[in-house]
């Protein structure tokens, strides 16, 4: 039986159906998927979690202390909800590309 997780990410551009893939070792299997805003990632997290039996989240640094509480409500508070946060040396490195390809068009 594999560990099952998701990692979601923020894009304004992501598409929650065709923006996501499965990667199965056998003992593990991890979603991605990209998607838009909050309301998409609940849906992600609810389907998964009835359909494959996630076990874990995995959230981009993106997500808001209140994003993740309410995914951690949303999922009844069975499955671990983790957010990859990044020192401050790798925000200052990833900020400006984010600003660019985010809000500079």
């Amino acid at each position: 039986m594999a560990f099952k997780a998701v990692f979601i990410a923020h894009a304004p551009d992501g598409d929650m159906n065709k923006h996501r893939t499965v990667i199965d070792t056998g003992r593990y299997r991890l979603h991605t998927c990209v998607v838009q805003s909050q309301a998409q990632a609940l849906q992600v997290c609810r389907e998964l979690r009835e359909k494959e039996g996630i076990e874990s989240v995995l959230l981009c640094p993106g997500f808001t202390h209140r994003d993740v509480a309410e995914l951690f409500a949303a999922l009844e508070g069975k499955v671990a909800v983790c957010v990859a946060r990044g020192d401050g040396p790798s925000g200052a490195i990833t900020a400006p590309i984010l600003q660019r390809e985010y809000y500079g068009r």
